[in-house]
Parts: C-alpha cells; structure tokens; sequence
C-alpha cells in the first residue's frame, strides 16, 4: 500500500519505531509509535497515517531515532523532539524533559545535516565542524568522555566533516571528511568501527585500508561504505551474512562486498544492508532475511548481494 499518496514526498526516515518524511514543499509528517512524542504533533497518541509536525517550520532534512526525531530547517536551525527523560538527554536543549514539539538545539549553531543514533544524535555544522550530544557510555559521542550530554559537544580530532551516519539501533558513529577519509568511534564490538580491532573508541578513529570514501552507515553491529570509485565494503559481525562477501565470520577492517557491482548508495540495516547501483538505479540487499527484508521474493538470507524483486 502507498503512503498517502497526496503527498509529494522528497525525502523519507526510518526510527526504530517511527517514520518521518519530508515533502517537496518543506513539511515535516510522522507516523507511528508515538508514546514519548517522536511524532512531533503535540500529543503520545500512536498514528497510522502520516501526521503533520506542529510548530509551522520549513524543514531542509529530518532523522529518526529509537525513540526521538530531529530536523534542520531551511534557516539551518536544528529542532528535535520525543523521549529525553529515560536516561539520556537526547534532544539537545539542556533538559531532560520530553518534548512533544520540536524543541530548538541549544548552542546558536547553523546546521547543514544532523544523524541519530539509537540514543544520540550528531550533527555536522555548515562550516564543517561535527558536534554531538545524548547517550555517551560507549564513546559515541567522539568527545573523548564516556559522559551524556544535553547540549552539543564537540567532536575531538579537529577534523573537517562532509558528513555523519548514525543509525536507529546504532551505539557507535562515523562519518567522512572532506578528504574522503573515514572515522568511526564509540561501541567497537565484533569489529563495527573497522579500525581492526574490538576496541572502543572515544574519539574519532581511521578506518582501516586506506580507501577514499564517498558515504558510510552504520548498523546495528556492523557498518558498510561506498568509495567514490563506486565500491562497496564492510565490516564488523558478520554472521547471517551481512558483510556482503559471501561469508559469515566477523571481520575488523572493511572487505569487499561480492558481485563486482558500482554501487550508488549503501544503507545499513540492524542485520542487513541493501544499495542501489550507480546510475541505473538498481537495489540489491544482502544478510539476515526471515521476514523478507531483502526483497527478493524469499526469506533465505543470503551473503551476498540479491537484486530487490527477484531475479528479472
């Protein structure tokens, strides 16, 4: 079924248990669990249908987390909204009160992109500076501390940043510099940060292989990239095969996802991935499949890529 198909949808973002999609025009609708205000229209009643984001604001981009949502308005403003009295201070104003509405980030910054992970949030500035703030036990933050925070806080490394990939179920980050250069850091179990090790890292840390990258995403264990040559790799935990390289072992540095393929895009799931090819737009997704997520009219996984809809 298509989602309310009198909207004219430029963009669309997953949460763990929420959606959010941004139309041509700027609005901003959710939809979906909404028990700590996720939704962003003023009220914790779950809805099934796209739901208009009260406050009134353009809106340039939106991300979802586990149980909160953020955006950048066409200002470069960032807004966030939903749980932030759980534990962690997700919505970046300084408090730890939910909010129902969007909520403006403290910090007067002017935002070009922002990315949530399962329990923070980052964002990359206009002038290429990475702050984050939430949940910060693991590191994911990239401040060189294991301590939340509820305002932005700056990544250590002094790096310039082209952008910066959490993910809904995500306890560790990374993102590319202008230089094409890969960092990771945060949650280093089974390998995710591709630093070649299982280590934590508190600060940005290189990914391994000395490849030129173009974008990168993290799962839940595991993360995948596309170079700007076009190629795919993976790395982390590896079992069902989610590595994309017809195997099932865990491995620490990024491998080559199989097929021989030029890849467009790559997004990463809690335990697949799927891509599109470059410029023929062609999707085809790899790993853990009892429920259908990779598309390909069967629930086997499968360890290396298969085309969405079957063989054609």
């Amino acid at each position: 079924m298509l989602v309310s198909s009198e909207f004219a949808w430029a963009s669309v973002s997953a949460g763990f248990y929420h959606t959010c999609g941004l139309t041509t025009a700027g609005d901003a609708y959710c939809w979906g669990r909404n028990d700590f205000g996720q939704l962003g229209d003023g009220s914790t009643t779950n809805h099934y249908t796209p739901t208009l984001v009260s406050g009134g604001l353009t809106w340039a981009s939106l991300t979802s987390g586990y149980l909160h949502t953020c955006g950048v308005t066409t200002a470069g403003d960032a807004y966030c909204w939903g749980g932030n009295d759980w534990g962690q201070p997700i919505i970046g104003d300084g408090s730890t009160t939910n909010r129902y509405t969007p909520t403006l980030v403290s910090g007067g910054l002017t935002w070009g992109s922002l990315t949530s992970g399962s329990q923070h949030t980052c964002g990359v500035t206009t002038a290429g500076e990475a702050y984050c703030w939430g949940y910060n036990g693991d590191g994911q933050l990239g401040d060189g501390t294991t301590t939340d925070r509820s305002i932005p806080t700056l990544v250590s490394g002094g790096l310039t940043w082209a952008s910066l990939s959490g993910g809904s179920g995500t306890y560790h980050t990374c993102g590319v510099t202008t230089a094409g250069d890969a960092y990771c850091w945060g949650l280093g179990s089974y390998g995710r940060l591709g630093t070649g090790s299982t280590t934590n890292h508190h600060t940005p840390a290189l990914v391994s292989g000395g490849l030129t990258w173009g974008s990168i995403s993290p799962g839940r264990d595991h993360t995948c990239g596309v170079t700007t040559g076009g190629d795919a790799y993976c790395w982390g935990e590896g079992a069902d095969g989610k590595l994309g390289n017809a195997r099932d072992t865990d491995r620490y540095a990024p491998v080559l996802v199989s097929g021989g393929l030029t890849w467009g895009s790559i997004t990463t799931g809690r335990f697949h991935a799927c891509g599109l090819l470059k410029s023929i737009g062609v999707g085809y997704c790899w790993g853990s499949n009892p429920y259908g997520e990779l598309g390909d009219q069967t629930n086997t996984s499968s360890s290396v890529p298969v085309r969405v809809g079957g063989s054609w």
